[in-house]
């Protein structure tokens, strides 16, 4: 027994570093993000644009080479109407990394543009359990509900997105039309 206890010491000595550098890591790619979202609540339409894209490029990062090439290939297969190559790029990386919200919210979008709602939402429900505070994903949730006849519940899906990102693209528009749709019917 005493033999191992130094080996398992060394091993523990060895790990330390890489743990803390992951964890120093991530903490570095969460402050950054803390960092866009404030600035994306106070920023002008134009600079909001350049945020968001600043946000969808963190987001996109998964940490491997070989799983932010099939984002990149799953996505490129999206351009082309292929959405069941994609949705194959996109499970691929599901199963090799789970936590990786950005997989689970393209397969979601593959899904969706597939017509394929009730997996689309349970893959968006992947998404907002991983990464709360993405838009992207909630404005997709809305617009599925608002397709399946449920506009009160896609309200306060798109209003939840306009909370995080005030400059969404269409996304005051979506509002605005369910509002009226809602006072419309209380008349």
């Amino acid at each position: 027994m005493s033999v191992r206890v130094p080996f398992l010491n060394r091993i523990v000595a060895a790990l330390v570093p890489l743990f803390l550098t992951c964890a120093m890591a991530l903490a570095e790619d969460t402050a950054k993000l803390d960092d866009l979202f404030a600035r994306l609540k106070s920023a002008g339409a134009e600079e909001a644009s350049r945020i968001e894209t600043e946000i969808w490029i963190e987001w996109s990062k998964s940490g491997s080479p070989a799983l932010d090439l099939l984002l990149v290939r799953g996505r490129d297969a999206m351009e082309l109407g292929d959405n069941a190559l994609a949705i194959e790029h996109f499970t691929a990386i599901i199963d090799h990394d789970p936590g990786f919200a950005e997989g689970w919210n393209a397969r979601a979008t593959a899904y969706f543009t597939a017509g394929e709602f009730g997996p689309s939402m349970a893959d968006i429900g992947h998404v907002l359990t991983l990464n709360p505070r993405h838009f992207g994903a909630l404005t997709g949730l809305a617009m599925i509900l608002e397709e399946s006849g449920r506009p009160e519940k896609a309200l306060e899906a798109y209003k939840a997105a306009l909370a995080i990102h005030p400059h969404l693209e269409g996304v005051d528009e979506a509002v605005t039309r369910l509002e009226t749709l809602e006072q419309g019917q209380e008349l």
